[in-house]
């Protein structure tokens, strides 16, 4: 998760277990308007055997189910879920198995979005990445007729009223980044651009991005963005920090200057 930044310095940030693994979040987005329930990211899911699970040790009582039914809604409310990208820990909980043993989709009233471009990379995937894209998080999303993609562009495109997605090629191919405007103030739902507050430094760019260099450029301009719109990040994998404002610290460095709910930004 911090790539080539030396052991000594991040498990200052997220100490690891005996096992030398660290706790991390999925952290999906409920947004709510006068006709849609959308959904962005759907984490991990349930359906992975053991010999899959055994690798990444999911744990902890949070689930989607229950926060959503926290929310008031039943996955049959859900109309709209965006997938920012494919890998495993965001579009397992798309999927699920009925008693019958076929993989359905976990909302079944729901439009399920990505692009073609990502789409195209992940059902053909590369060696890098081959073990994160799981035809069965995938495919039964085509069979069933519930996917559709969303243009890509060079430049941020209207997806709904007051959702802005951006394509951003350093994690992954055509990654898309949701940028919801309330107003006059703007979240920005961060997806592996960046995973967490821990991750605001350059340099701490994860190894299991394909195009480093293109995420430091990517996240820099992210970054200066927050800062100069008074943006709130939302953290999806960070383990404690959920959402934040920016602000440079005593060296001039960009830092979290504030954990800050939605709620209490958008107050």
């Amino acid at each position: 998760m911090f790539g080539v930044v030396p052991k000594q310095l991040w498990k200052r940030k997220n100490a690891p277990d005996e096992k030398n693994m660290c706790t991390w979040s999925m952290r999906c987005l409920l947004i709510q308007t006068d006709d849609r329930n959308i959904l962005i990211d759907t984490g991990i899911g349930t359906k992975q055997g053991e010999k899959f699970r055994k690798h990444f040790e999911p744990h902890g009582d949070d689930s989607l189910h229950d926060s959503l039914r926290e929310a008031g809604l039943f996955y049959e409310d859900i109309t709209d879920v965006l997938l920012t990208h494919l890998h495993f820990d965001h579009v397992g909980g798309a999927i699920y198995r009925d008693d019958n043993g076929e993989l359905v989709p976990t909302f079944p009233n729901a439009t399920y979005w990505s692009n073609e471009v990502h789409w195209n990379w992940a059902t053909n995937p590369n060696p890098r990445e081959v073990a994160s894209f799981l035809p069965e998080n995938l495919l039964p999303l085509e069979h069933h007729g519930v996917l559709e993609f969303i243009d890509v562009s060079e430049k941020d495109v209207s997806w709904l009223p007051g959702i802005d997605l951006r394509f951003l090629y350093g994690h992954t191919e055509a990654m898309m980044m949701p940028i919801i405007t309330v107003g006059d103030k703007r979240i920005v739902y961060c997806a592996d651009l960046l995973p967490s507050s821990h991750h605001l430094g350059l340099p701490w760019v994860m190894s299991y991005d394909v195009r480093p260099l293109h995420t430091m450029s990517e996240k820099e301009r992210l970054l200066n963005e927050a800062i100069d719109h008074g943006d709130l990040l939302f953290f999806e994998h960070d383990p404690k920090v959920k959402s934040g404002i920016l602000g440079r610290n005593e060296k001039g460095r960009i830092a979290l200057k504030r954990e800050m709910g939605v709620d209490d930004f958008l107050s």
